[in-house]
């Protein structure tokens, strides 16, 4: 096998899509400082017990793993950048109010989480810690929504679930790992015959509630369907008003309910999202309410965010322009040098074309070059033929 070839599933990020990536990333941290998240940047490796412990064991198998040369122990190569801001509020920051936090870097996954998708997702994140109300939840959704808005995407479909609604209809008998496993996979599948007989000895108003789940998908009449349908429980009439409640404060955006969507049930405690845009295999959004996350670094504070891969992201967006740029000779002329550093500092894209390469194209697209004329620098426009003092 040629040397330069990669692994599977892992790419070069090449000049045009790399511009387009880090232009997105800024406009995404643009919009969450905007909301008042203040930017951290936790390290790509540390110790396994650390990104393994509490929620972040759904991540053993997707985590590389190594042993540290330095001290014998496991380390891990992160899949999931939630548990270490998870454990920066709770160790380094230990905030006693509300901590707003986000991030943007690779993640490493042992496995693609799809037949195209790549191992090093580019994730990007938003969290708030300290506020176990749904305003919380409503102003990560928001963020999310007015984040794929600001990256271009405007034809998005949101849809909403919660997690404590399964987990209440589930009895006390029916929560070993192996039967879980087999009910949540009926549940993603909608498989009604397998739900029947997994559910056959359950009590006969949760067994009901459970077959009911997988016909509970649509638009917001689902909600008034899952009052009738679902036990009159505490918990599952929690997160039916929490739903309806974040559904009056949304923006105008199609939005669904699917009270079966098990995606992260292991991790998510409340309120879940996920938005879906046409070319996406899947979400290019997921979050939720997350209440758990710090409680093995000994704060079980309330906690809600979202995440995405910017590379999955840009990848439905439609190609950015060109950028544009200025041409200019290469020489040692001070005054020629003054200009181009004049207009560098102005913010302009300017490429010297080094002799012998006049007639080579680049990623810029040069819509004006520099030209002497008269003893002084003028940028032209290339086309128009117009030109300008610099």
């Amino acid at each position: 096998m040629s040397a330069w070839v990669l692994p599977d599933h892992l790419a070069d990020v090449l000049p045009s899509e790399a511009r387009h990536i880090e232009e997105l990333r800024r406009k995404l941290l643009d919009k969450a400082r905007c909301y008042g998240y203040e930017l951290v940047m936790p390290p790509l490796l540390e110790h396994l017990e650390s990104l393994l412990t509490g929620a972040g064991q759904a991540l053993d198998l997707q985590t590389f793993k190594l042993v540290d040369q330095l001290s014998g122990r496991m380390m891990g190569l992160r899949a999931d950048s939630t548990p270490q801001v998870a454990r920066i509020d709770a160790h380094l920051l230990n905030r006693k109010g509300v901590t707003r936090l986000c991030y943007c870097g690779p993640v490493l996954h042992t496995r693609p989480g799809s037949p195209r998708a790549t191992r090093e997702p580019l994730q990007f994140g938003a969290e708030i810690y300290g506020h176990s109300g749904p305003e919380a939840d409503l102003e990560v959704l928001l963020l999310a929504l007015d984040g794929l808005q600001a990256a271009g995407l405007t034809d998005v479909q949101l849809d909403l679930a919660d997690a404590r609604i399964v987990r209440a209809l589930i009895p006390e008998q029916a929560q070993s790992p192996d039967h879980l496993g087999l009910v949540h996979a009926a549940l993603v599948s909608k498989d009604d015959g397998a739900l029947r007989e997994l559910t056959r000895t359950w009590p006969a108003a949760q067994r009901n509630g459970i077959l009911a789940l997988i016909h509970l998908y649509g638009d917001q009449r689902v909600l008034r369907e899952a009052e009738q349908a679902l036990p009159q429980q505490p918990e599952v009439a929690a997160a039916l008003g929490n739903l309806r409640w974040l559904y009056a404060r949304l923006p105008q955006v199609r939005v669904g309910f699917d009270l079966a969507d098990l995606r992260g049930y292991a991790y998510y405690s409340g309120a879940t999202f996920a938005a879906y845009a046409q070319g996406a295999a899947d979400a290019v959004v997921r979050g939720g309410r997350y209440d758990h996350v710090g409680a093995v670094f000994g704060r079980n504070r309330p906690a809600a965010g979202f995440s995405l891969d910017l590379k999955t992201l840009v990848g439905v967006l439609q190609p950015g322009a060109p950028r544009l740029a200025v041409r200019a000779p290469w020489g040692d002329d001070p005054v020629l040098r003054e200009v181009i550093a004049s207009l560098r500092s102005q913010g302009e894209t300017v490429v010297c074309v080094l002799p012998g390469h006049e007639s080579e194209v680049d990623e810029f697209q040069c819509d004006r070059e520099l030209t002497e004329i008269a003893g002084r620098w003028v940028v032209q426009a290339v086309d128009a033929g117009k030109a300008c003092e610099a």
